[in-house]
C-alpha cells in the first residue's frame, strides 16, 4: 500500500469519526447542529435559485437526500485530500480538519434560534478527528519508503477498521437516540375532535379509477413534500404554542389543547408547489381538519395597514400571506388533521396553514409557531429576497396522466385522462388535441368544490404511428390556460402539457 493511499484513507476515516461523533452529540444539542445538516441547511439558504430549482426538477421530493449525499461525497474528497497532505506535513492535515470544524461551527450558529451549544458537535468532532489523523498518519521523515511493509499495512488496516467501526457505532447510536426522541408517540396520542362543519361527501364519479390517473384524494404517504427542512422539526404538542401578534389589537397565544377545543372545519383542498413544472406531480388533494384562520385573525383584530400575515415555522422558515385572502371567506385553515388522522410529522405536525388558491411558498407554513401581522412593505418572507413573487395565486393548469410517453398503445379506442386545477376558481372546461389538430372537449368528472382539482377523460380513436397529445384547461372565470411556456420562477410555470406516444 502506497503512502498516498494510506493518507487518503486516513483522512476519510478521520472525517467519518468526526461525523459519527457529531451525529451522536447533536442528539443532545439539536439535530440542526450536526455538521452535515448545518452545512446542508446553509447551502439550501444560500445556493443560487437556478441551482435550487434544478435540484427540485431533477430529484423532486428526494432533493434533500441528494443534497446530503452530495455533501458526503464532497466531504470524502476533501478528507482524502487532507489525509494526503498530512503525509507531507501533519500540520497541513490538522489545519484542514480545523477548517472543517470552523465551517461546521459557522453553519450551525447561523441556524435560526441557534445557541452556543450548536457549536459543540463540530468542535468535538474536529478535535477527535485530529487525534485520529495523527494516530493513523504520524509525522514521518522523508527517508521513509513510499510503500508500507506487510506488518505496517496490517497494523494500519486494523486501526482504520477500528476507527470505521467506532464511527459507524457512534453515528448509528446517534440516529437511534434521535428516533427515540421524536414526537411520534405524542402524535399517536392525539385524539382529533369531530368537525363542527364536516367536509362534503366526495360525489360518486369524482374518481374515475383509471390506471395511471392520480386518485382524486392523495394519501398522506403519497402527498408531495417540498420544504427547506433537512431534518424534520420535532414539535411536542404539549409544549407547542401559536403566537398571533404584531399589528393587532388583541395579541393571542394558543396552546395545542386550546386549539383542539375550538370548533373545527373539515374541507378537501388541493395544494400545489410553485416549483411544479408543467405536467409535474408536486400537487396533491387531501381532506384537512382545522380552525378557520379568519376566526383567529378576526379575534386578534388586524390594525390598518397590516396587509401581510407572516407565518413562522419552528425551524425559522417564513411565508407571507395576504391578510385579505385569509379573511375573504375561503376555507383557509390552521390545520391539525390530514385525511382523518393527526398531521404527519413531515407535513407539519402539530399544526400548519392550508390556504386554497395560493402556492405553498406564500401560504403553507408547516410546524407553525407564530403568525405576525405586518405589511408587505415592511417584511420579505423567506422566498421573496430569492427572487420569487410576493403574490402567488395558483395558475390554471392541466396534466395528462394516461397514456404516458412509454406506453405501448394499440390502434383503436384509447382513454386519455388526467387532472386539471384552478383552486378557488374551479375548472369549467378541459380540451385535448392530437398532432396540433382541433381541440376536443373532454368529459369532466364530478368534484367536491372549486378548491380541489378535477379529473377528466376523453375517448381517442387512435391510429398507428407517432402522435402528440396536448391538453389545456379553462377556469370558471373563462380564462384559458396560457400556451406560452414559462418556468416556475418567479410565480409558477405556464404552458400546455404534451405527451408523445406511439400507436402500433
Amino acid at each position: 500500500m502506497r503512502n498516498g493511499v494510506r493518507g487518503a484513507l486516513a483522512g476519510i476515516a478521520a472525517a467519518a469519526v468526526a461525523l459519527g461523533l457529531a451525529e451522536f452529540v447533536a442528539v443532545f444539542t439539536g439535530a440542526r447542529s450536526a455538521p452535515l445538516v448545518a452545512v446542508g441547511g446553509f447551502v439550501v439558504d444560500h445556493v443560487p435559485e437556478p441551482l435550487k430549482q434544478f435540484a427540485i426538477d431533477t430529484f423532486g421530493t428526494h432533493d434533500k437526500t441528494a443534497l446530503l449525499t452530495g455533501t458526503v461525497v464532497l466531504l470524502a474528497a476533501f478528507a482524502a485530500l487532507i489525509g494526503w497532505l498530512s503525509l507531507r506535513n501533519i500540520w497541513y492535515g490538522v489545519a484542514g480538519i480545523a477548517l472543517f470544524g470552523v465551517i461546521g461551527v459557522a453553519a450551525a450558529l447561523t441556524r435560526p434560534d441557534a445557541g452556543a451549544e450548536a457549536a459543540v458537535p463540530s468542535v468535538l468532532g474536529a478535535a477527535v478527528a485530529g487525534v485520529v489523523l495523527w494516530r493513523l498518519v504520524p509525522p514521518r521523515s522523508s527517508a521513509e519508503p513510499a510503500e508500507m511493509d506487510s506488518a505496517d499495512r496490517r497494523r494500519f488496516l486494523t486501526q482504520a477498521a477500528v476507527v470505521a467501526g467506532a464511527a459507524a457505532a457512534s453515528g448509528l447510536a446517534g440516529r437511534w437516540l434521535a428516533t427515540r426522541r421524536t414526537v411520534s408517540e405524542a402524535r399517536r396520542a392525539v385524539r382529533l375532535p369531530a368537525p363542527a362543519s364536516p367536509a362534503p361527501a366526495v360525489p360518486a364519479g369524482s374518481d374515475l379509477e383509471i390506471t395511471q390517473l392520480a386518485p382524486y384524494v392523495t394519501s398522506n404517504r403519497a402527498f408531495y413534500r417540498i420544504d427547506t427542512a433537512l431534518v424534520l422539526p420535532q414539535v411536542d404538542p404539549d409544549s407547542w404554542t401559536l403566537k398571533i401578534h404584531g399589528r393587532v389589537r388583541n395579541p393571542i397565544t394558543l396552546t395545542f389543547e386550546q386549539l383542539l377545543a375550538r370548533p373545527m372545519v373539515e374541507r378537501y383542498v388541493t395544494l400545489a408547489c410553485v416549483s411544479n413544472e408543467v405536467g409535474g406531480d408536486l400537487i396533491g388533494n387531501a381532506r384537512w381538519l382545522g380552525v378557520p384562520l379568519k376566526d383567529l385573525l378576526d379575534e386578534a383584530g388586524p390594525l390598518d395597514g397590516a396587509d401581510q400575515v407572516v407565518g413562522r415555522s419552528a425551524d425559522g422558515w417564513t411565508c407571507g400571506t395576504p391578510t385579505a385572502v385569509l379573511r375573504d371567506g375561503r376555507d383557509a385553515l390552521l390545520a391539525v388533521g390530514m385525511n382523518g388522522e393527526p398531521l404527519p410529522i413531515q407535513h407539519g405536525f402539530p399544526a400548519r396553514m392550508v390556504v386554497p388558491g395560493l402556492y405553498g411558498y406564500v401560504s403553507a407554513c408547516k410546524w407553525i409557531v407564530e403568525m405576525e401581522l405586518t405589511s408587505f412593505a415592511d417584511f420579505d418572507a423567506y422566498w421573496i429576497p430569492r427572487g420569487w413573487s410576493q403574490q402567488a395565486p395558483i395558475k390554471t393548469q392541466s396534466r395528462i396522466d394516461a397514456p404516458r410517453s412509454r406506453n405501448n398503445l394499440t390502434a383503436g379506442a384509447v382513454t386519455v385522462a388526467g387532472v386539471a386545477w384552478a383552486q378557488h376558481r374551479g375548472i369549467r372546461k378541459v380540451e385535448v388535441r392530437v398532432d396540433g389538430g382541433p381541440w376536443q372537449e373532454a368529459t369532466l368528472a364530478r368534484t367536491v368544490s372549486i378548491d380541489t382539482w378535477v379529473q377528466w377523460s376523453w375517448r381517442w380513436d387512435a391510429t398507428r404511428g407517432m402522435h402528440r397529445l396536448q391538453v389545456r384547461a379553462t377556469d370558471a372565470t373563462g380564462a384559458v390556460q396560457p400556451e406560452e411556456e414559462r418556468p416556475p420562477d418567479p410565480d409558477g410555470a405556464t404552458g400546455w402539457h404534451s405527451v408523445d406516444v406511439e400507436v402500433g
